[in-house]
């Protein structure tokens, strides 16, 4: 990591800490802004912009027992629901929220802050990456969705989230996986270095089997991947396919962060973008200009 990343994680660090009003380096916010008020808990909801999509049941019943031995510690932070009156909406802290309902209270501290869509998404990826909450796929599809549905640039979401913009655009690439191979990943059997190294594997779901299997390491997968890479191109290349439409193919892939397949028939054919859910489906659409 350089300099540059640290400082402007440092950066971020503080600004997520003045968001959610506790005291650092810098000097302590007004006492109103930094104050909690207790929500009951059936006024809160699951916030749409959380990037984790699994939450360990052991960690939350772990975090349970310590609310009912301590109770919570760090308000969760919130902001008024557009949709349900006088409830609010999660933005980051979703975890203390589900132990506090295992932990059957019924209450729980919270900073309420008006912020916009594109705000809650910011903060729940940053405050998740700092705490390395998230899987590989979960970071990559926050940096998508703030790519798509809030038009940030590459350059602009690398500075949000302190990381650099090879990392945002190596992240994302990850989205381009076969679906088996994105499993792995979602369950732990594979790494981001493992799936790093397939991506431009000529038989990635093949090759992530063998990795689980003889559970290599990030190393030894590299040179499995170029050894398969060197066979000779008749073992490698998808018949009726040419390498330029399989150089197409992952060129696409990697562009729109979605599994792309061309099928071309003598100068005609068909490109089929497949999407695997409706946040995705509406964010090829706002890159295509159909919506806004």
């Amino acid at each position: 990591m350089t300099a540059e990343q640290r400082s402007d994680q440092r950066g971020l660090g503080r600004g997520l800490a003045a968001l959610l009003g506790e005291e650092g380096d810098a000097a302590p916010a007004p006492a109103a802004a930094r104050a909690a008020q207790q929500i009951p808990l059936h006024q809160i909801h699951a916030g749409r912009f959380q990037p984790r999509r699994h939450f360990d049941d052991g960690e939350i019943s772990a975090l349970a027992d310590s609310i009912r031995e301590k109770g919570v510690l760090q308000p969760i932070l919130v902001r008024p629901h557009p949709d349900v009156a006088y409830g609010f909406e999660i933005v980051a802290g979703e975890r203390r929220w589900r132990a506090a309902q295992r932990a059957k209270l019924h209450e729980i501290p919270a900073l309420v802050r008006d912020l916009s869509d594109g705000d809650a998404l910011e903060v729940a990826l940053v405050e998740n990456i700092q705490r390395e909450d998230l899987s590989p796929l979960e970071e990559a599809e926050g940096y998508q969705r703030l790519l798509n549905e809030f038009e940030h640039t590459q350059d602009a979401l690398a500075k949000v989230v302190g990381k650099s913009r090879s990392h945002v655009a190596n992240m994302m690439r990850l989205l381009g996986l076969p679906d088996p191979v994105k499993s792995m990943i979602d369950d732990g059997r594979l790494t981001a270095g493992h799936a790093r190294a397939l991506l431009n594997a000529p038989d990635p779901v093949n090759l992530a089997h063998q990795v689980v299997n003889r559970q290599l390491n990030v190393r030894q997968t590299e040179r499995l991947v170029q050894a398969a890479r060197q066979r000779p191109s008749v073992r490698r290349t998808r018949p009726g396919k040419s390498a330029d439409v399989l150089s197409l193919e992952r060129d696409l892939s990697q562009r729109l962060g979605l599994r792309v397949a061309v099928e071309d028939r003598g100068g005609k054919g068909e490109v089929v973008i497949r999407y695997a859910s409706s946040e995705q489906l509406d964010g090829l659409l706002r890159r295509l200009g159909y919506i806004r």
